[in-house]
Parts: structure tokens; sequence; C-alpha cells
């Protein structure tokens, strides 16, 4: 089996569904998770969250969407009640009531570039690919395209790591930014036709768990259920990163991915902790600041980071909450 076919295969199973429904809750209604990204070994943890949550009685349907904004607004328009992304500029921009509840991921992504661009000016007037427009890896070009004094030439967008590694692979696009696992990938199988850029030290939120307002306050007790579950997991992940491979195998998840990649689970999770992707705490206020000054910076929000309202994106209850229950 070819490298790029192994990849492909990881991208199999686009829409997972809870089934059995426990006692505890027995609520009748799914809850309708729309997920801007690919389901695959580096949300697996978003998966096993959710599904501890049908354990205790949420019931749930995560549907993976092409493009994260089209996640983003099935939140928006009541097709989906719970959101896996960035809404920040959409909230803003549309007024819609989302609120976040829970720092899934933080930015920790690495530019990447053909051996031919060896600084950032190599990159000036040159096009680059994102993983959609108005996410982070936009937003983390944005700023070091300033940064570096240049501008890109067109900008293509490919959702998704993996298929931008593809990508890369084949020759299509010279230039992008992957995820910690997809960099790893790249350059152990092409170090000699890649490099990798400087990047960014900041780590912004790069998913959060988000929800509109008016939908929580009708389903406060499933919220509170879904976050404690995230909390809990992403607890487990900072002291033991295998326990997402363990999980895995005890329910059977990503059956669809072939077990040469199933075999670097533990060895992604455990660098995903060490860099700082995955934040134990889940997000707190200080963080939502210096995501308000990331996001400003990178065009995507408008206004003085000082000036905007943490309660006008965030709702800390259920965090809070779950905080206490799980004793973190």
């Amino acid at each position: 089996m070819t490298f790029l076919s192994l990849i492909k295969g990881a991208l199999a199973g686009a829409c997972l569904t809870g089934a059995l429904i426990a006692p505890a809750v027995a609520q009748t209604t799914k809850v309708r998770v729309a997920l801007g990204d690919t389901i695959s070994v580096e949300t697996l943890a978003y998966v096993v969250a959710l599904e501890r949550a049908k354990d205790r009685g949420v019931d749930y349907e995560l549907t993976s969407f092409a493009k994260e904004d089209l996640a983003i607004q099935a939140v928006v328009n009541g097709q989906a009640d719970l959101g896996i992304g960035t809404p920040y500029a959409v909230a803003q921009k549309s007024k819609a009531p989302l609120r976040g509840v829970f720092q899934v991921t933080r930015l920790v992504f690495f530019p990447v570039a053909e051996k031919s661009i060896k600084t950032w000016k190599d990159l000036d007037g040159q096009p680059m690919t994102f993983h959609a427009r108005g996410t982070g890896t936009e937003a983390i070009g944005n700023i070091l395209a300033e940064r570096n004094g240049i501008k890109f030439g067109q900008r293509n967008y490919v959702a998704g790591s993996e298929n931008r590694v593809i990508a890369m692979m084949n020759g299509q696009i010279k230039a992008t930014i992957l995820d910690l696992a997809n960099k790893n990938l790249l350059m152990s199988k092409a170090g000699d036709r890649f490099t990798v850029l400087p990047g960014l030290d900041e780590k912004a939120s790069d998913e959060i768990l988000f929800v509109k307002s008016d939908w929580m306050a009708q389903n406060a007790q499933k919220v509170d259920v879904i976050v404690e579950e995230f909390a809990r997991f992403w607890s487990e992940l900072a002291a033991n990163p295998a326990v997402a491979d363990q999980e895995r195998q005890k329910r059977g998840l990503l059956k669809d991915v072939p077990k040469e990649l199933l075999a670097d689970v533990t060895k992604f999770y455990a660098e995903a902790v060490q860099n700082g992707v995955f934040d134990k705490t889940g997000g707190s206020p200080t963080a939502i600041k210096a995501d308000f000054v990331f996001y400003t910076q990178a065009g995507q929000m408008t206004g003085k980071p000082e000036e905007l309202k943490v309660e006008d994106f965030w709702d800390f209850g259920p965090l809070e909450r779950a905080r206490k229950k799980i004793g973190s």
C-alpha cells in the first residue's frame, strides 16, 4: 500500500452517529455536532469525549464538513446544535449568539514549503494554501506575512492537513501550513524535498467547542455533560497520552483507518500534549483575551482587542461546573 493511499484511507468515514442511550440522562433527541475538520487520528480525542458523553445518555450525531465555515454556519442556521471550529469572526460579523464552552485545541502549526523556498521573502507574491478561509491556518499566514514584510499571491484552500500533504507530495502546491502530525509525516517521507519555515510561538485557540446561547439555555444538562467529558478526557491525556489509543481500541473507533497509521496514535498525542496542542485547562478568560490579540492581528476580528468582551464570545459556566466536579 502506498503512502498516498494510506493517507486517503485515513479520510474515510465523514459521519459518526451515537447509538445506545444510557439511562442516566435518557434523552431521545441527538445532539447534532458539526465538525469543521476530518475524522482522523488528530480528531480521535473529540470522538472519545463525545462517546463518553453518550455513555451518560447524551446521544449525538457527528458530521464532518469539508470547510470549517460550513460547520459554523450549520450551528448559526440551526442545522447543528454544537460546533467544533473557530467561530470568532462569524460571531462578531453576524452578531449570532455563539458562545465558546471549551478550548479543544490550540494553534500549533508549521509553515512548510518546497526546498527552493528558503526564507519567507521567497514567498513574496507566491501562492499559499490554507485549510479554509478565515481559519487558524490563514490567521497564522496573515501574521507571518506581515511580520516578514511580504504579501501572498493567490490564496488557495484545501481542507484537511492530510489533503495538503497529498497536494505537496504531488507537486500541486508549493507552500502550506500543516498541523504537527502531518508536518512530521511530510518531512519523514520527503524531507529532502521540503523545508519548515519559522513559525509562531503564540498558541491561540485553534478549535473550540461552541453553541448558540439560546440552545444552551434549553439544553443546559446536555452541554454540562459534554463539557465535563471533554475536560475529564483532556486531563487524562495530559497525564497519559496513551489513553487515546486505549479508548480507540476499547470502543472500536477509526475502523476504516489503516493499521499502519493507527500505530502512531500514542506518538501523536504524546507530541501534541508536549507541544501544547491540548491544554487541560480547557480555556480561560486570559486565554480568550490572547485569542482576541491574535485574531485581530490576523485581520479576522475587528476592533481593539482590549475592548472586546470575553462574555460576548464565551460562557464559562459549563467549564467551571465541570472543573468543580472533576476536581481540576
